[in-house]
């Protein structure tokens, strides 16, 4: 492992685990047990360090949803991939990094905003598309509007004031409203197929 990216996995782990601005440069350095100097050989202080995690990991995300989409059978496959994938990331993130880089880092939620308003939003109504042609989503809903909501989706159970982190886990409110999303998109074979993958058993 290069050393730019053992310093951008040990600070993710911090960051993931305690939020950003309880972590100090020398906390970065110390669980990595290299110097503070090596690290700035690398990059100019903790902003850059986030910027460039944040870039890091999007490109990370980037992969594992289009890894999903074509390792698929259909669509609701699909679906249940990539919220593996989601459950796996939030399970081990601190809800409050996101809020952190949202109220403190706007250059770098900018690359958020960005991320969803092209990659994220494409895929979806690439994936709404698809189900369509499968039989599994209904043909009568406007799928741009819809993509739209399914991204506003995510960024809403990403947020404190809505879901505070004290009554809520970010996992299950995501889980949840992935969920809620698909049933409403999807016919009853789609429903059927959804049920089939949860392991319910219907009458």
């Amino acid at each position: 492992m290069q050393v730019n990216d053992k310093i951008l996995k040990g600070a993710e782990e911090l960051f993931f685990k305690y939020g950003i601005k309880n972590i100090t440069m020398d906390e970065i350095a110390r669980h990595l047990s290299i110097s503070k100097k090596t690290i700035y050989q690398f990059f100019k202080d903790k902003d850059d360090i986030i910027h460039s995690l944040t870039e890091y990991s999007l490109k990370e995300d980037k992969c594992r949803i289009e890894h999903a989409r074509e390792n698929s059978k259909n669509v609701i496959e699909e679906v249940f991939k990539i919220m593996d994938e989601m459950r796996e990331m939030f399970s081990r993130i601190n809800p409050i990094f996101f809020y952190e880089i949202y109220k403190y880092y706007p250059n770098t939620w900018k690359m958020f905003e960005s991320f969803k308003k092209d990659f994220i939003y494409k895929s979806v109504q690439d994936s709404l598309r698809r189900g369509q042609e499968e039989g599994l989503i209904r043909k009568d809903i406007d799928v741009k509007i819809l993509s739209t909501l399914r991204v506003e989706l995510v960024e809403i159970g990403m947020r404190g004031d809505m879901f505070p982190t004290d009554k809520f886990k970010i996992v299950d409110v995501q889980m949840a409203l992935t969920e809620h999303f698909m049933y409403g998109v999807c016919t009853l074979k789609g429903h059927k197929l959804i049920n089939k993958y949860k392991n319910i058993e219907e009458d």
